[in-house]
């Protein structure tokens, strides 16, 4: 049984809705292939998104924007097979949505039925909303994402904190109700005011998930290989690092050749 949990029962759309009745905090974390998920899955976790944030941290891009269906699937498929509690998300990648209502469902179904995982994450607010109703129609869990997303990184210019301004604060507290309206069963709040966050928090029958929004939110998210120190140089003020592993890594991996050029692995001992 993972750290902390007192049900270690498959974790559902509908049992997160009863862990924010409840008051209980809910924790997400991105991975993004076999063998961290399984370890993010057995320490616990909540909710396992595969973020595409894959497109960074597992492919070396700038944004986002170029990480692909396919890509995504291959990412899910590989997560899915190491989860045996959480909740799975899966990104829908940039342009598998935006066109039109029919091809977002034709690749939201695609990605539920390659990848097996339990529910899918839209970035967007009303301007998409008309496509959220049909991927819940076609009978799969959706997550809001609103605030800072992403895939609108060249739109805004910039990962600065949003909705400071009262106009986009009262455009997203009303996505956030149009989202939950529509029947999502949670919403991602991201790099936003901790004062709205907790506004929309109270407001919203469904869980909010912060990044960068504020302790008030029912959970938090942060990117696996951010939180465990692997990643270096992005040090934005909400992360808490929780590891080293780039120092612990690059010392092992170096008494590695260290060994391996003095002759000294393998040893009597490690052959056959």
């Amino acid at each position: 049984m993972g750290y902390l949990v007192e049900d270690n029962r498959k974790v559902t759309t509908h049992r997160l809705i009863q862990m924010k009745q409840e008051g209980k905090k809910i924790a997400m974390l991105t991975s993004y292939d076999y063998t961290t998920a399984q370890i993010v899955d057995a320490a616990g976790m909540d909710i396992i998104l595969v973020g595409d944030s894959a497109s960074n941290v597992m492919a070396g891009n700038v944004t986002t924007l170029p990480i692909t269906l396919d890509q995504m699937i291959y990412h899910a498929k590989a997560v899915v097979r190491a989860t045996k509690r959480a909740l799975v998300v899966c990104d829908m990648p940039f342009g598998t949505y935006q066109v039109n209502p029919t091809e977002g469902v034709t690749n939201a179904i695609r990605i539920m039925k390659e990848s097996h995982c339990d529910a899918l994450k839209l970035e967007g607010g009303i301007e998409i909303i008309d496509t959220v109703k049909k991927i819940l129609d076609a009978g799969i869990p959706v997550c809001g994402h609103l605030g800072l997303t992403p895939q609108s990184i060249n739109k805004f210019g910039t990962y600065t904190v949003r909705a400071r301004e009262e106009a986009e604060a009262a455009k997203l507290v009303s996505d956030a109700h149009a989202l939950e309206d529509a029947g999502c069963f949670a919403v991602v709040l991201e790099k936003i005011p901790a004062a709205l966050a907790a506004r929309v928090t109270s407001e919203l029958r469904i869980p909010v998930i912060g990044i960068g929004a504020g302790g008030a939110c029912d959970g938090q998210v942060l990117v696996v290989a951010d939180m465990l120190g692997m990643s270096q140089g992005f040090s934005p003020k909400f992360l808490r690092r929780y590891a080293d592993l780039h120092s612990i890594m690059t010392e092992a991996i170096g008494n590695y050749i260290t060994d391996v050029k003095s002759g000294d692995f393998p040893n009597e001992n490690e052959q056959y």
